[in-house]
């Protein structure tokens, strides 16, 4: 602790201004005969080094000042006036220099007891104090000599710089603090860093990036012009990192705290549908655990409705026999593995305690299906829309083929459902909202409000038509009027689609048929 003291106390000490104290009667030695000494007087900035018994700590940015108070300047006096230290006044130090002159060198020296009157001052004792240095061409040697006898110790501090021209900029600030995803070294970031207005940075990494990683990123950081940036001695992004900006005059320094980052696992939002798990039911009342269907893989990222149908196979269901509504497609794009088909089912008068509505379009969507007899009589609070997102989303693109079925059913109202001689379309889209309400609280959107909520931002969607072929997709993501990407907050994607356009208002064609592959969200 005392070390410690000590090491900042000359550090301070040397942020100075020297004062010009030449009396009438004072007659100025040069040491070569010459009658006038070149004026010093400026600020200077360098580095600075304290030693306390031979052992150095790390070197630090400072700023010396140089001022005349009168036209001679073969004198001045090194003085901190209310020198503070933990919150504590110390006093004032002053230490009278002579400043020579030879062979366009100025030299000054001055040697002093310093004693302090304040109560922690008292506690230092005297403390004799002795400072040497030259200036050469604006440049600037300086050393002070403390001898602590209190404590045993000798503190010696250097300092090397140059003159200011008086020109210098006084902000300090980091203006942007980012991790180049071009460097392989910044591949576990899912989330670039923010810098909130309390100069806190934080940043998202990979759930799986290991504490060499982090102590491996390489930030790219961008200053305000001329300041100088001081980095932790060591890079550890495992930990909370402190980096500190002194304006180019010296006058301002501002320091920025880099939190150690979040870990989240990022969603794939790639999907080729290649590989497929079986997957039982949940519920127990009706019991849907029985029943079993394939699902496109990842599980814990692309969901369907099928535990809706598996809910319908029950006794309480009616004893459905018809198909899933989402099932593989044995033939991928290309011919190359597998991908995703969604059939609009006709489920009009199917159901007992479980009703199903008219139609029951065949859906593939990011998020859950969370099924409940109590959710079964609101079928769209069934689904829960969207993943964590943790990048700005640009454009969803894909393959799919489609064709319209027949009759085309309205059952909107399920009180007078209708056939009508409309033709069905496809519906595959996105949606980015955001996944926090005004007081902090989670929202997820479900069949119910993913087309109309207030926290939707941006959305791409495709205008699908019948294609026999593979048709190629890429729609542009664009913002909801009076919304914007804000890096500050937090959102979910959801990618949803549907081989009924109409279907979240049970319309559709019986038969209609969606299928799907390489469906990929592009984001930065």
């Amino acid at each position: 602790m005392k070390k410690k003291l000590f090491y900042y106390l000359f550090a301070v000490l040397c942020t100075v201004s020297l004062f010009a104290s030449c009396g009438d009667d004072d007659e100025p030695n040069n040491g070569d005969g010459q009658t006038e000494i070149t004026d010093i007087s400026g600020k200077y900035k360098g580095s600075l080094v304290v030693s306390i018994n031979g052992s150095a700590a790390d070197p630090i940015f400072q700023v010396i000042s140089i001022a005349k108070s009168g036209e001679e300047t073969s004198q001045v006096i090194l003085s901190l006036k209310d020198f503070s230290f933990a919150g504590q006044l110390v006093g004032d130090i002053e230490v009278p220099c002579a400043v020579e002159e030879k062979d366009g060198i100025q030299s000054f020296k001055g040697q002093k007891d310093l004693n302090f009157t304040t109560e922690f001052g008292q506690v230092l004792g005297t403390l004799p104090t002795s400072v040497n240095g030259t200036v050469k061409n604006g440049k600037i040697n300086m050393q002070i000599g403390v001898a602590v006898a209190a404590l045993g110790q000798t503190v010696d501090v250097a300092f090397e710089g140059d003159k200011m021209t008086g020109n210098e900029k006084n902000e300090a600030k980091i203006l942007s603090f980012s991790f180049d995803k071009g460097n392989a070294a910044n591949l576990i970031v899912v989330k670039n860093a923010i810098l909130d207005e309390n100069n806190v940075i934080t940043f998202v990494v990979s759930e799986d990036a290991t504490d060499e990683q982090l102590k491996s990123l390489v930030p790219t950081i961008e200053t305000s012009e001329g300041a100088t940036l001081t980095k932790p001695a060591v890079i550890d992004f495992s930990e909370d990192m402190i980096y500190t900006v002194i304006s180019e005059d010296g006058t301002v320094i501002n320091t920025y705290t880099v939190k150690a980052p979040t870990k989240v696992k990022e969603p794939l939002m790639k999907y080729d549908f290649d590989n497929w798990e079986a997957v039982s039911g949940t519920s127990g009342f009706p019991n849907t655990k029985p029943y079993s269907w394939d699902c496109p893989s990842p599980l814990d990222e692309l969901a369907n409705a099928n535990e809706g149908i598996a809910a319908l196979r029950t006794s309480l269901g009616g004893n459905y026999k018809g198909e899933y509504a989402t099932v593989k497609e044995e033939s991928g794009y290309g011919g190359n593995g597998h991908a995703v088909k969604l059939v609009t089912l006709d489920t009009r008068g199917v159901g007992s305690l479980v009703k199903a509505p008219a139609i029951t379009p065949g859906s593939l969507f990011t998020g859950k299906f969370v099924f409940s007899l109590a959710g079964a009589s609101d079928p769209l609070s069934l689904t829960k829309f969207g993943l964590p997102y943790y990048k700005k989303p640009l454009k969803l693109k894909g393959v799919y083929k489609y064709t319209p079925g027949s009759p085309f059913i309205d059952g909107s109202d399920k009180d007078n459902v209708k056939e009508t001689e409309e033709t069905d379309a496809p519906s595959i889209n996105a949606v980015l909202y955001e996944a926090e309400d005004e007081e902090g609280k989670e929202v997820t959107l479900t069949g119910n409000d993913i087309n109309d909520s207030k926290y939707r931002v941006a959305y791409a969607a495709l205008d699908g038509t019948a294609n026999a072929d593979w048709a190629s997709f890429e729609e542009n993501f664009v913002y909801v009027e009076g919304q914007s990407y804000d890096v500050t907050k937090k959102y979910k994607l959801a990618v949803v689609c549907s081989s009924s356009k109409e279907g979240d208002h049970f319309r559709g064609a019986k038969n209609s048929t969606l299928i799907i592959d390489n469906l990929e969200i592009i984001g930065e």
